[in-house]
This record gives C-alpha cells, structure tokens and sequence, in this order.
C-alpha cells in the first residue's frame, strides 16, 4: 500500500486529497504544527506526524518512507509584506523539494494560475490560456503571485537536474467544503439577500472545486507523464456568475435578488474607490479591485486541456452539487 505525506493537510486542498488518498487505499501521513487541531484527519486514519515546512528536520522526518510528497501548505493571504509570503511559500517548498530528495519520494506541488499575473491570465480574443503560455513579468507588489512563481520554478528545475521527481499543479479559485476564504466571503455578502451581477452575469466564473482539484493531484502523483510538467486545474465545469449565486442561494437556503449594475457604472465606481482606497487600505488593493472586477465580469480565461488528456482528469464534481454542498457547509459550520 502506497504512503503519502500531505503538507497543508488541514486546509481546503490538503483536507480534501488527504480524503480522496484514504478512500483509494493510501497510507496517509500529515504534517501538522498542532495535532490538537487534526482531529478530522484522525477521524478518517491519517497519521499525524508534527512538525513545520519551514523546520526541516521534522519535514524529513514525517517523509521518510513515503512514496509521494502532496505539498499543499502555502500562505495565501498574509500580513507583513514580501517576507510573510515568501518564507511559507518559496522557504517551504525547498524544504519539500530536500525532503522528497531524501526520501527518494515524488513530489506533487500545488502552485496556482496565479503564475499568470492578472493581466498576463486573459489571451487573444477566442483562445485560453494554457501551460505554454508566456509567463510575463509581475509586479513587485504581487507577493502572492511571485511567491508561487519563484516556488513552481524551484519544483520544475529541481526535476529537471534530477535531484526529484516532481509536478505542478495550477488551480484557480478553489471552493467546497472546508473553504475559509471564498465561499465565506461570498455568503456574507449574499446572506443580505441580494447578488451583484456586473452586466447579464453570463461570463463564466474561474473556480474549481476541492474534490475535482484532489482528484487531478492523486492523478498526476501516479502518472509518470506528469514528471517535469505544469497543469492547469482550472475549469473543471463551467458555471456562469448567475448560476452561482442561485446555487449558492440554495445552499444558503435564501431567494436571492439579482441586481444588476452596467458595466460601464462598476468600472467608474472601482476607479473612484481606487483614488481613496490608498489611504486607507494601501496602495496593494488597487490590483486586488481591479481583478476582482475581472474574475465577476470576464470569462475563465484558463484551459484544463492538457490534465484532460495527459492525466485523463475527469472532474467528478460538477457545480449544481458543488457549490450548494458547499455553501450549505458553511451555514451550518458557522
């Protein structure tokens, strides 16, 4: 029986491929600082093994033996600037390459399409953005976005002078149950009982579920085309804005109002708030406004093709299911 090693095991990612491994007869081990706060792990026979990606004695250790390292722990939201992003996510992922290496294990990394760069994600007119897309250049200011670059990169080179086996894995926005970021936020702005639709709402949403993102990593762990490659897993099922927020509606067991606000009227009230919001809030959430306004009013811009036909990843969890499931987690979880 193969052994995994799941970093970040306690997450949204990390919680839902910990389940998938143990239901295909895996062996799971996860590192976890506070084995106090595992107790679902336990519940379905993952081993604890404590320690910090950022401590690499305790990293090796809780390898040793396994046949894959899943590398899921990174800091996705952070206070403290450049520092704060990049000890957790590019100091933690040499850890993970060194503890594979030792471990002769081989080692899946969760990176994101945030390697795109916001504007660097959107293509021509009629194409999508793939693994061989150009990556361009990111702001300085973009800490998440360079942290997960500058990881991705260690992985890949790390695989290719050999010293590990190793993959990426590029998710968009990932939602389902355990979710402590996106789906919290959408359902306290929708528990007010009225939904946002910037234009018709019929632009396709980038996000991906939790399950469907396992099912694409336990696929390339085992898959020895996956070696020295990127994937995209990032359309699973196409849901359009509108869509979403009924279904999160139903979830959420509230009769949404859909109020719609042109285009045209968004864009200016974004850039009025982009003039006081500095003061406040910093000069960071300039971008972070300006691509939420892409992610609510432009279509995914990603193409999954390639995990499609190399990993022959089947997304089994489609959005009519996914997004109540999931909303309907957090209202009765919190």
């Amino acid at each position: 029986m193969p052994t995994a090693l799941v970093t970040g095991a306690t997450g949204l990612v990390g919680t839902h491929v910990a389940q998938r491994l143990r239901k295909d007869g895996w062996d799971v081990r996860a590192l976890v600082r506070d084995p106090t706060h595992a107790g679902a792990l336990t519940h379905i026979g993952v081993q604890l093994a404590t320690g910090d990606i950022l401590e690499p004695t305790s990293f090796a250790s809780a390898a040793r033996g396994c046949d894959v390292i899943v590398h899921t722990a990174a800091a996705v939201t952070a206070r403290g600037g450049w520092e704060a992003f990049r000890r957790p996510n590019i100091d933690g992922t040499r850890n993970a390459i060194v503890a594979a290496a030792d471990a002769k294990a081989r080692l899946v990394h969760v990176s994101s399409v945030a390697v795109y760069g916001n504007s660097g994600r959107y293509a021509a007119p009629g194409q999508r953005t793939g693994e061989d897309t150009v990556l361009p250049p990111i702001r300085d200011d973009a800490f998440y976005a360079r942290s997960k670059r500058e990881s991705e990169e260690l992985v890949l080179q790390a695989h290719r002078d050999g010293r590990v086996w190793a993959t990426a894995v590029r998710p968009d926005v990932v939602y389902g149950r355990h979710d402590r970021q996106f789906v919290p936020r959408m359902a306290r702005l929708l528990q007010r009982g009225f939904a946002p639709l910037i234009g018709d709402g019929s632009s396709t949403l980038a996000i991906v579920h939790a399950e469907n993102v396992a099912d694409g990593i336990v696929r390339a762990a085992v898959s020895d085309v996956a070696g020295g490659r990127a994937y995209n897993l990032a359309n699973d099922h196409d849901v359009t804005v509108a869509e979403f927020f009924r279904l999160a509606g139903v979830g959420l067991d509230i009769e949404l109002r859909m109020l719609r606000i042109p285009f045209g009227l968004a864009k200016g009230a974004l850039g009025a708030f982009k003039l006081i919001a500095p003061m406040f809030l910093g000069s960071q959430f300039n971008a972070v406004t300006s691509a939420s306004l892409d992610f609510m009013s432009r279509d995914n811009p990603f193409t999954s093709e390639r995990a499609r036909r190399e990993l022959g990843w089947s997304p089994p969890v489609r959005p009519e299911i996914g997004v109540p499931d999931a909303f309907r987690w957090w209202r009765t979880h919190h």
